[in-house]
């Protein structure tokens, strides 16, 4: 499946409104005129509509793996200062420097503040370092994980084994499907209750009493981001708490990644607290099927992520 490139060979592609690649020939960079997007030789160069006027770029030592499945365009790079960094669709996903901090909050946030989780289930996460973080929780007797393209798993298990050892936890059980239909087709309530609800709506109907679901939520520097519409939908659709958190990543575009958190009806969920911690001072079985303990997580940082600065917090 590698596919590794020496430098002196340039692999880059263009999008729509959406220009990224990675050039490693031994050329002059060009001029930078206008609105054109620069491709220095030897860096991976991302943009986004989403952040106009601004780029991120990585500098490359070499191209380990290149290809496209069904769906999507992956690339697997060896940079510079981040480690190894997969690319998928001309987007950054994941950098061995930064991954923890966002596998660990995005999992132990929802995990650890109920008390008592047992069934969990995830849409996307195809590179396993979250289902890596949900191993740790002891109380899991089941996690389902739905994930469109088995390409994309076989890539992060080959280049990427300390974050797809996820997989490894035999509680684990892989569906290579669209999470909104595993929705549809588990019994989580009245079929003409699940069938035509908008996306959100049927996650609110799959989860039981008091039940967490916990989202990406972009970027509180991103002008896209409407925090009292979103905090405001959502507390429609599941009826219980919804907050606001925040982490810094730093190869993430602005450095840092939300999250939004969410809890249905039933005992009352105080995400700022944790109700669940994480114990690894005195517990080397916590560590589920991960070889060490967490490196970002821990009780001061759960609840640290939810104070929001004051442009934000004004706002909500």
């Amino acid at each position: 499946m590698a596919k590794e490139e020496e430098k002196g060979e340039c692999g880059g592609w263009k999008e729509k409104g959406h220009e990224n690649g990675v050039c490693t020939a031994d050329a002059s960079a060009k001029p930078i005129t206008g609105d054109e997007n620069p491709q220095p030789p030897g860096w991976f160069a991302e943009y986004s509509p989403l952040w106009p006027g601004q780029a991120h770029f990585l500098k490359i030592e070499r191209v380990l793996f290149e290809g496209k499945s069904q769906y999507q365009h992956m690339i697997v790079l060896e940079s510079t200062a981040y480690g190894k960094v997969f690319v998928l669709d001309g987007a950054l996903q994941l950098t061995e420097k930064d991954e923890c901090a966002y596998q660990e909050m995005i999992t132990h946030l929802p995990l650890c503040s109920i008390p008592n989780p047992q069934k969990v289930l995830l849409i996307g996460g195809g590179d396993g370092g979250i289902l890596r973080e949900i191993s740790r929780h002891s109380s899991v007797v089941h996690i389902d994980i739905c994930e469109m393209d088995m390409m994309l798993i076989d890539v992060y298990r080959e280049f990427f084994p300390e974050v797809a050892i996820g997989y490894d936890d035999p509680r684990v059980r892989l569906h290579i499907m669209d999470g909104s239909e595993f929705l549809k087709s588990a019994q989580v309530g009245p079929e003409h209750e699940i069938f035509g609800s908008p996306f959100f709506e049927t996650v609110a109907k799959a989860l039981r009493e008091g039940g967490v679901m916990c989202i990406q939520a972009e970027s509180l520097w991103f002008p896209s981001l409407n925090l009292p519409k979103l905090i405001h939908t959502f507390r429609n659709i599941f009826k219980g708490s919804v907050s606001y958190a925040w982490t810094p990543v730093p190869a993430y575009p602005s450095g840092v990644i939300g999250f939004l958190l969410c809890s249905t009806e039933g005992p009352h969920v105080d995400f700022t607290r944790p109700a669940n911690p994480l114990d690894h001072h005195d517990a080397g079985s916590s560590f589920g099927v991960a070889k060490e303990p967490p490196k970002f997580y821990n009780a001061e940082m759960h609840s640290a992520s939810f104070c929001l600065p004051s442009f934000a917090r004004d706002c909500v």
